[in-house]
């Protein structure tokens, strides 16, 4: 009997699975992880927060999928995004629009914008990542125009902002049936059309498919022109959701579109997509970003799993793209061969994933100090004593993590969470975000903390998310950077603005020697804190230095570098400037360091910093004064505060608390004084060592 050639490709099994199959298994494996090991997670208010925090996002990867089916990619919907929004605020206020008429206005430039994109990729085949490239820039420097990088939007009528913070029955976001209605859109577009067919031809070959009769052209206008049509929505939503709109809304939602599409399965070189798998790639990533958060775990987590599995789907699309569609399959079955190999990668993330998290839980308890035998046990933050009352859960945020300010903050909160026993969660963005600091006291208010402690980027846009904290029973302190008074129940004062704005002032003033130029650099064009500074630096100004002028105020979001290179703008757009009055913590040594490089001794620079970071340049003799109060000593004064709040203890109508090692703090009205600013200058600034 012969016995057949084994044919050489069957030594490779391969299994037939459908192509979500892996993607929504990991879904339930973070549904069931993060259900045992978070809290409130599973959760009828979690179930719909997720989405409802997902909608914009979600409405750009949806226009994204049928844009990346064509081969095409569109890196502009973010800051799209952010002139649709400031395009709004501006209808409504300075034209006096109707809320909705300006939404309608706002849409209509989207699908504008897209038309712009679309005619610059087929009419002049200009390549769309060219393009959209450009079309990124564009937009955003038109906002940022529009706004001279000052003015933001907010206070909006509570009518429109129900479309982005109401609930239908108190338990549906009113915003997502947009979403839904978005995605059967976009479903039967991509999957039940024969333009749906069409852009998967196109995505394929768009030779073969000009060959074919295809209209390539209208078609790939068509998808650029939705993508700018939902960025214009996108936009709303998102304006009404976070009660603000500004230059920056949107910023790196471009990216995070692309990720939740390219996750869910689509060709990051066209021809093939999936609407119901952009959808659980943006689920993936939001329940991985909510649960971690619930679960009191490093939010940062997500970008590294997140990256992850991209990396994964990217190499196996790149590995085996799949055949084209057999004559007899079924067209409402999409499925797609894998090899073991590839199969196995992808559930070993997916392990990795929860052994992460477990392990980051047992380093965390394994790390708890424990007092040796025989020696009373001090109490530690997070530290449960068997049998004992639960201790208190206090939530705190600052404006972003990196910052040096809020470090040092950071380090004052935890020795005071120490003395009291309490449970210190401190989470915040990365970097000054009003929309991710909404989203974060959202998780907090389903986690049902005792109390909220935030430092707020955005006074108008914040307050309304802290409102629904209080109106759940959660205790509201804010520290640093006040919200709307009925939004918080005190504020941890750091000392008047007006105290601030004066000593400032009257710095700048006597380093210039009571006349010429100076210019401001401010963190953010949003920060109430700042912005009341600004306000009385102005007034202060006006009052008694009437030979001084200012020349422009920049924001440099925090971030040192891009206090660098804002101040070395300053020096070469305005050369008559004498000094730099820098208002956040990062923009004093990133200012002094610019003012250092350009060889211009006869600038100077002054403003609120840390002693540590300052004091390389105020004994160089650049930085004359450096103004600031004991930041550790403020995040150790707001969490006492907010313990005393959630007790009982300080009450409306006190005049003092006691706390800890600061004794006798004084209370004047709803604010609790930490005390006045002192400066810092070449004869003391090396007694101070934070």
């Amino acid at each position: 009997m012969t016995v057949a050639a084994a044919n050489p490709s069957s030594q490779l099994p391969r299994v037939h699975i459908p192509r979500h199959a892996v993607l929504a298994a990991l879904v339930i494996v973070e549904i069931i992880v993060f259900s045992n090991i978070g809290t409130n997670f599973f959760t009828r208010r979690n179930v719909f927060e997720i989405p409802r925090i997902s909608v914009d996002l979600g409405l750009l990867a949806l226009a994204m999928t049928p844009v990346i089916v064509t081969g095409g990619i569109d890196l502009s919907v973010g800051s799209l995004l952010g002139l649709c929004a400031v395009a709004f605020g501006k209808l409504w206020r300075d034209a006096h629009m109707d809320p909705w008429m300006a939404a309608a206005g706002a849409v209509a430039l989207g699908a504008a914008a897209g038309a712009l994109n679309a005619t610059l990729i087929t009419r002049l085949r200009i390549p769309p990542l060219i393009v959209t490239l450009g079309s990124y820039s564009l937009f955003r420097g038109t906002a940022e125009g529009i706004t001279r990088g000052v003015d933001n939007f907010t206070n909006f009528p509570s009518g429109f902002v129900f479309l982005g913070q109401g609930y239908f029955r108190s338990w549906m976001p009113a915003q997502l049936p947009i979403l839904a209605l978005a995605a059967i859109g976009f479903w039967v577009l991509l999957h039940r059309s024969a333009i749906g067919r069409m852009l998967s031809a196109i995505g394929f070959s768009p030779e073969g498919a000009r060959h074919a009769g295809i209209p390539v052209k209208r078609r790939v206008a068509l998808v650029y022109i939705l993508s700018g049509l939902s960025a214009g929505v996108a936009a709303v939503i998102y304006a009404a959701r976070v009660g603000q709109a500004t230059a920056d809304a949107g910023t790196g939602y471009e990216l995070s579109a692309i990720t939740a599409v390219v996750l869910g399965g689509t060709s990051i070189f066209g021809g093939e997509g999936s609407i119901v798998g952009t959808l659980l790639g943006l689920f993936a990533i939001a329940i991985l970003q909510n649960g971690l958060r619930l679960a009191k775990l490093p939010a940062e987590l997500a970008g590294i799993l997140t990256g992850g599995l991209l990396l994964v789907a990217i190499g196996a699309d790149w590995r085996h793209r799949p055949p084209p569609p057999r004559a007899n399959a079924r067209p409402d079955v999409e499925e797609f061969e894998m090899k073991n190999s590839q199969l196995a990668v992808l559930c070993v993330v997916i392990l990795a994933a929860a052994l992460i998290v477990t392990g980051g839980n047992f380093l965390l308890i394994r790390n708890l100090p424990v007092a040796p035998i025989g020696q009373a046990s001090v109490p530690v933050a997070g530290a449960q004593v068997p049998g004992a009352p639960k201790s208190l859960t206090i939530a705190m945020m600052p404006k972003s993590k990196g910052n040096a300010y809020f470090i040092a903050c950071r380090k004052g909160a935890d020795e005071a969470a120490r003395e009291l026993g309490v449970d210190l969660i401190w989470d915040g963005p990365t970097d000054p975000d009003p929309a991710k600091q909404n989203e974060i006291v959202e998780t907090w208010i389903t986690a049902k903390v005792d109390a909220i402690a935030v430092s707020c980027e955005n006074k108008e846009g914040l307050s309304t998310v802290l409102r629904k904290a209080r109106q759940t029973g959660i205790k509201v302190v804010t520290f640093d950077a006040d919200a709307e008074p009925d939004a918080r129940d005190f504020f941890v004062n750091q000392a008047t603005p007006e105290g601030i704005g004066d000593i400032l002032m009257d710095d700048a003033a006597k380093s210039l020697g009571g006349k010429g130029d100076f210019a401001i650099i401010t963190s953010s064009l949003t920060a109430a804190n700042q912005n009341e500074w600004l306000k009385y630096i102005k007034a202060r100004l006006a009052d008694k230095y009437p030979d001084i002028k200012m020349d422009t105020i920049l924001p440099c979001e925090d971030v040192q570098a891009k206090a660098f290179d804002q101040a070395q703008s300053i020096l070469n757009a305005y050369p008559n400037v004498k000094l730099i009055m820098a208002i956040c913590s990062p923009g004093v040594p990133g200012a002094a360091e610019a003012v250092k490089q350009s060889g211009r001794t006869d600038v100077h620079v002054v403003g609120l910093g840390l002693p540590n970071e300052n004091k390389k340049y105020v004994h160089e003799g650049i930085t004359t004064a450096v103004v600031l109060w004991n930041t550790m000593d403020l995040g150790y004064l707001t969490v006492y505060s907010a313990e005393t709040v959630k007790n009982g203890t300080l009450k409306p109508g006190d005049t003092s608390i006691e706390a800890g090692r600061l004794k006798t703090v004084k209370v004047v009205g709803d604010n609790v004084m930490l005390g006045i600013p002192f400066t810092f200058d070449n004869s003391n600034i090396d007694g101070f060592d934070f």
